[in-house]
């Protein structure tokens, strides 16, 4: 019976997805992903780079149904995502749209499927494959931290819990695990580990990782551990100055915007591992989250944070949206002050900063990728704060991030080549305007267009960007005619 349903119910998914013009006839984009053998960098395991772009659909599997999942998929595909975090449970039992809940029988994982139900788990199912169909990957956050804090999970329960998931998605190819869950890693460090060995001792193929709590890094915690392969940092939701009472308060006073520190403070522990911030201020969320009197993080926020991280050295980057995450919608509770009447989910898949984020991956692989290392050398007279020049390179290559358009002195002879060629990038558009060919040597640039950006300088001799291009986003190609249609 339970068979048959499944396999009616997939019938008349294939039968949606055409009327809808779905990209059920692609063949799976995605492929193994690895650590580069510098240690700094994801990439597939053809060797192709990997620059994560993440978005974090925290409760996708508990609020949407199918026809939703899949029109939030396809948004995070045409936005440039190719990650999306999850909340694999966020509560115990979790329950999903469909009224299923994700252990009818606790720990006793033989009864997560009942008879002739699209169960919990189905639904899990159907969203890997539709991300994985879609180039997506979904990092599974496989128990929020609150439920281990609260001793709702033991080092048992997990053990039991770890056979489950990794007997259940070890041949998906669209997975990256992750541990935690916005906690600490010295809470329940037993139930952690055992949780990830557990996993990684029948799963080999697929990353792992660890999401913190906000202002910490894995790192800190779990470095030195075999089955953490890049670690997870949470800068998390503060302005400058908010420091709202905190004890144990890992990062100085008056840095709390500065993402780009827990990279460096990330790389201080040994082996380097790649890293990446998890979780950054949130569009549309108010600023320190608890007071719905403060201002909201911006679009102009979000690209900061991004460029911030990715120019210290992140390997990619998650973005976050304050309706998205919890997929807030008329008649849906929301957190932090998100209204469902105000701005749902869907609309907010409107907003600037969820459809900027993909300039940023753009030009990150426009340039050679495994070479590129952040130096702050190449910056001269920098600032603090808003007024910090954010600065990368490779060999014959070098990218400064700007915030505030001030004036900046670039050192053009830390990268190859007698003369160079300067753009500037906006990060809000992607557009390029092309600043000319000039000589190797320090040079002031005073052009920085209507807001944030790139000033992006390369070897005369290298091809990475044209004088003639305009814009870091390809131009798009036109589909063949299918003549058989």
């Amino acid at each position: 019976m339970r068979k048959a349903f499944i396999m009616l119910a997939v019938a008349l998914l294939a039968a949606a997805d055409v009327c809808a013009g779905a990209v059920t006839a692609r063949p799976d984009p995605v492929g193994r992903l690895a650590v580069s053998a510098n240690g700094r960098f994801l990439q597939y395991a053809d060797g192709r780079p990997f620059f994560w772009l993440g978005d974090t659909g925290w409760l996708l599997p508990e609020r949407l149904d199918r026809d939703e999942a899949a029109y939030y998929l396809d948004r995070l595909q045409a936005a440039g995502y190719n990650v999306v975090q999850v909340q694999v449970i966020n509560a115990m039992p979790a329950f999903n749209v469909y009224g299923q809940m994700s252990m009818p029988d606790g720990f006793n994982f033989a009864a997560a499927d009942p008879p002739g139900a699209y169960s919990y788990w189905d639904h899990l199912d159907y969203i890997i494959d539709q991300a994985g169909r879609r180039g997506i990957f979904v990092g599974m956050v496989c128990i929020w931290g609150s439920m281990v804090k609260a001793g709702l999970m033991d080092a048992d329960g997990a053990r039991a819990y770890g056979r489950f998931l990794a007997e259940r998605y070890k041949d998906r190819k669209n997975i990256v695990w992750i541990m935690g869950g916005d906690i600490q890693g010295d809470i329940r460090t037993e139930v952690w580990d055992a949780l990830a060995i557990t996993i990684k001792e029948m799963d080999q193929n697929h990353l792992m990782t660890y999401h913190p709590r906000g202002r910490y890094t894995s790192a800190r915690w779990f470095n030195d551990r075999a089955w953490l392969d890049f670690n997870m940092f949470q800068s998390g939701h503060r302005r400058y100055g908010q420091r709202m009472g905190n004890k144990d308060y890992p990062i100085p006073d008056g840095t709390e915007e500065d993402n780009w520190m827990y990279v460096d403070s990330t790389w201080k522990h040994k082996p380097i591992k790649p890293v990446i911030d998890g979780e950054p201020s949130y569009e549309d969320i108010p600023q320190g989250l608890h007071d719905a009197g403060e201002p909201r993080w911006q679009a102009a926020d979000v690209r900061r944070y991004a460029y911030w991280s990715v120019f210290a050295g992140s390997c990619g980057h998650t973005y976050g949206n304050n309706s998205i995450m919890q997929f807030i919608k008329p008649g849906v509770a929301g957190a932090y002050f998100a209204d469902g009447g105000r701005k749902p989910w869907y609309k907010a898949l409107d907003d600037p900063g969820f459809n900027q984020m993909r300039y940023l991956k753009l030009l990150m692989l426009a340039m050679p990728y495994f070479d590129r290392v952040p130096d702050q050398s190449v910056v001269a007279d920098n600032g603090t704060r808003y007024d910090r020049l954010a600065a990368t390179r490779g060999s014959d290559y070098l990218m400064v991030y700007n915030c505030t358009g001030r004036d900046m002195r670039i050192d053009l002879t830390k990268v190859s080549g007698g003369r160079k060629r300067v753009w500037w990038m906006d990060a809000a558009t992607g557009v390029l305007t092309y600043l000319g060919e000039h000589a190797s040597r320090p040079a002031t640039f005073r052009y920085h267009g209507s807001g944030d950006g790139v000033l992006i300088a390369i070897d005369s001799e290298k091809g990475y960007l044209t004088p003639g291009q305009r814009s870091i986003e390809p131009a798009p190609v036109a589909a063949e005619r299918d003549l058989t249609e």
